[in-house]
């Protein structure tokens, strides 16, 4: 028995995008919500990206829908830290938010948004945190505005929820809930049965739908389509990253070389004018700021360093 890759968006719409009751199951674990804050029931929203074609490309957003209360709940799978994420994320949360209304009507009218973001990377990486002195942030976080020195929570009307998969705990969760789906997503593919453990219930459900047995021919071919776009995602996003970082190397040392040029001047005791100092700092080539360092030592002035020589 083959399962497929839950985070996959053709899976992850397969499950969640035609399964409402599987949908509000995911919602309440993430949201945390039991009793009388129950979700029993949504309305599927329409998505604001181009009509889904099986296969056709990665999606932007992956499941709108509102609960009878009037809350829209965005949901989203995000495979790859692409940059300005989440700005995207509290855009389009936004955006849905102010999108309610129409001319004329009133902002009474208005209800909560919550936009829920599952993240196969690490948004707040626990070193960086401890690094800088700041509390870890737990593997499902969730975000609203709240005031500084009071604490009140009294702005829900956008809120955020982040499932950053990468903290997922080794075990396997023993008790059903948000910890118990991020494992679906992460370890599904490994599997080659349904956990014998495994109470009916929503987390086998989606296990079921996931299985590769049940897939049409056509379905098959969607999700290795996907499974082809996102690797072309990642190469690039790999990419790019290399790129920034070689180019941040590459700053950092003509950064250090200027700095290094200014501190022999200084230690010479030859005078640098706002103006050369301005020449040096603004100097990207690396072969121009070798030929001063070598020359520093030999010059008088600094105008002299400037002067090809003879």
């Amino acid at each position: 028995m083959e399962f497929a890759d839950l985070k996959n968006d053709f899976v992850f719409r397969r499950i969640f995008a035609t399964h409402p009751d599987l949908l509000c199951s995911l919602l309440n674990d993430l949201l945390e919500r039991s009793g009388n804050r129950t979700i029993e029931a949504i309305e599927y929203l329409p998505s604001e990206q181009l009509p889904f074609v099986v296969g056709a490309k990665l999606s932007i957003l992956d499941v709108r829908c509102r609960d009878r209360a009037g809350t829209t709940f965005v949901v989203e799978m995000q495979l790859v830290h692409v940059p300005g994420f989440i700005n995207r994320v509290v855009y389009n949360a936004c955006k849905a938010y102010v999108g309610q209304l129409h001319e004329a009507e009133r902002y009474t009218q208005l209800t909560d948004v919550i936009a829920i973001s599952i993240c196969n990377f690490e948004l707040w990486p626990d070193g960086q945190q401890r690094a800088q002195n700041l509390p870890q942030v737990p593997m499902l976080s969730r975000w609203n505005m709240t005031e500084r020195k009071s604490g009140n929570h009294g702005l829900l009307q956008v809120q955020y929820v982040f499932l950053e998969l990468p903290k997922l705990p080794a075990r396997r969760p023993e008790t059903p809930g948000a910890d118990l789906w991020a494992w679906l997503f992460v370890h599904a593919p490994e599997l080659t049965e349904i956990p014998a453990d495994l109470a009916p219930g929503p987390y086998r459900a989606a296990l079921e739908l996931a299985n590769k047995a049940t897939f049409t021919q056509d379905e098959l071919e969607a999700y290795r389509k996907v499974i082809d776009e996102i690797q072309q995602v990642e190469e690039l996003a790999e990419a790019k990253l290399a790129e920034g970082k070689a180019q941040g190397e590459a700053e950092g040392l003509i950064k250090g070389k200027a700095e290094a040029l200014l501190a022999v001047l200084a230690a010479r005791g030859i005078a640098v004018s706002a103006e050369a100092r301005a020449c040096i700092e603004a100097c990207k080539d690396l072969a121009t700021l070798d030929q001063w360092i070598a020359r520093v030592i030999q010059v008088a002035s600094v105008e002299e360093l400037f002067t090809s020589p003879a």
